[in-house]
């Protein structure tokens, strides 16, 4: 593994302010993950789920982060890097927001941030992985400047892999 500056955890944008994750947003991730329409993990689970994420950024020097408009205090989603299909020297971009928060472009722009923050870290590749059927998703990639790289299949059905330079 290279050696990487650590990313930068409190991120703003014009409309949007990203920040470590806290205990007491076990369950704002709850309801997200209930979304999902598989399930709603426990409020144990959830923090616990924040804690592995604390734990790993330590580790990592990268960072999934919660995100919420400016001036509220409610979490619209998460994005982020993480380890994911990948690795560290090559992480994935990650992101996923409630359904009441589509469609306004907050991906977009948190993505955004995230893909410089982790240019500062001296990296020089992201991947993104997206099942086939999430249109919006390429959507948001398509604008970050992510391309296609190749597809996989696993037990949920295809997997598209994108990639993006880093300056």
């Amino acid at each position: 593994m290279a050696c990487y500056q650590r990313m930068t955890f409190h991120l703003d944008t014009e409309r949007l302010i990203m920040r470590p994750w806290d205990v007491n947003d076990a369950e704002s991730l709850r309801a997200l993950h209930a979304e999902r329409g598989d399930g709603t993990p426990s409020i144990e689970d959830a923090r616990r789920l924040i804690a592995d994420m604390l734990a790993g950024t330590e580790r990592t020097g990268i960072a999934l982060l919660p995100v919420r408009c400016r001036g509220s205090e409610e979490l619209i989603g998460y994005c982020g890097l993480i380890v994911g299909r990948s690795g560290i020297d090559e992480p994935e971009i990650a992101y996923e927001l409630f359904g009441r928060a589509h469609g306004r472009g907050y991906a977009t722009e948190a993505a955004r941030a995230v893909v410089d923050a982790a240019a500062a870290t001296g990296r020089t590749r992201l991947w993104s992985t997206v099942r086939a059927w999430n249109a919006p998703s390429f959507r948001v990639l398509e604008k970050l400047g992510f391309q296609r790289d190749h597809v996989t299949t696993d037990d949920r059905g295809e997997l598209v892999w994108l990639t993006r330079t880093l300056p």
